[in-house]
């Protein structure tokens, strides 16, 4: 367990401003882009056995990153270095117990990072997120969630996809994932303590990409050490009380100057549930947000279905 100093903002009044000046920019109303430090178009091609670090968030998931952990150990990559990183925080009694247990587990070609920082700056995810990028040494470095799992063979295509790859942005073409999961699903009660556990018999759906979404950004090792992870956004680097909504994931293909290229990258699967961790207030309140989420997942899922099935 490492505890960290990352690089934060000052909280001040204009913020909630800040934020919906920065949104308005990102969406192309407010043109300043030339305000912000400017990327390259391309970045040195890396070759060979590359050095791949994966930075995901845990806050009130431990039964979601079980699952991603136990991909490692169960999946270990052959032609590729795994930096595992998980940003977490020690009020987190669950996750401190899980990130001990697999700190144990010894798996070739991975290497466990854990680091801990105040559930504050936890809760504005840019912040763990711009520490990784400007500390990394990796070649590249996958931004994903604690609910993205790498199945048999994922990292190693993902391996071979990046020889010589010069973009500052890539993302697998597809990802399968569940239907919305309740607390009391089997599949994530099997992950409520500490253990190795395997994700199986479960109905996915296959769903197309079309940009580097928030967990699904690989970015160029030289471009996250340029450029930070919307380091020159204060907004996006400021402490909250509660978890924030990640607009910032937006707002880093809009630093990069990159919706990302699409690669080949089969066994990237993700664990969707009902509840979040991120949901504040009352039960209802909720209930409610629970609900809505329900329902739009199920229309887009019925999309995705009928597609997939007219594509057989």
């Amino acid at each position: 367990m490492q505890a960290i100093s990352a690089r934060v903002a000052p909280q001040r009044w204009y913020r909630g401003i800040q934020g919906q000046l920065a949104r308005l920019a990102v969406s192309g109303v407010l043109p300043i882009r030339w305000l912000y430090p400017q990327p390259k178009k391309q970045y040195e091609p890396k070759t060979g056995k590359l050095h791949l670090e994966i930075v995901s968030h845990c806050w009130q998931y431990a039964h979601l990153q079980a699952y991603q952990l136990s991909s490692l150990v169960q999946h270990a990559p052959k032609d590729i270095n795994v930096t595992m990183t998980v940003y977490y925080s020690e009020e987190d009694e669950k996750a401190c117990e899980l990130l001990d247990f697999f700190a144990k587990q010894n798996v070739e070609n991975v290497q466990w990072q854990w680091r801990a920082m105040p559930k504050e700056q936890l809760f504005r995810r840019g912040i763990g997120r711009n520490h990784a990028a400007l500390n990394s040494n990796a070649d590249w470095v996958w931004f994903t969630d604690c609910d993205v799992v790498f199945h048999e063979g994922a990292l190693d295509k993902l391996a071979a996809e990046l020889q010589g790859c010069t973009e500052p942005l890539v993302y697998p073409q597809e990802e399968r994932v569940t239907s919305l999961l309740a607390e009391d699903d089997p599949l994530l009660q099997k992950a409520a303590e500490p253990q190795v556990v395997n994700l199986d018999g479960t109905d996915f759906i296959t769903k197309a990409i079309t940009k580097a979404t928030g967990p699904l950004q690989i970015t160029h090792g030289d471009a996250a050490r340029e450029m930070g992870y919307c380091d020159a956004m204060s907004v996006y680097q400021t402490p909250a009380d509660s978890w924030q909504k990640c607009y910032e994931d937006r707002a880093f293909r809009w630093m990069l100057k990159s919706q990302g290229k699409a690669i080949n990258v089969p066994g990237v699967y993700r664990i969707r549930h009902i509840f979040k961790g991120r949901y504040t207030g009352s039960q209802a309140n909720t209930s409610v947000r629970s609900g809505i989420r329900q329902v739009q997942t199920w229309w887009r899922d019925r999309k995705d279905k009928r597609k997939n099935k007219a594509q057989k």
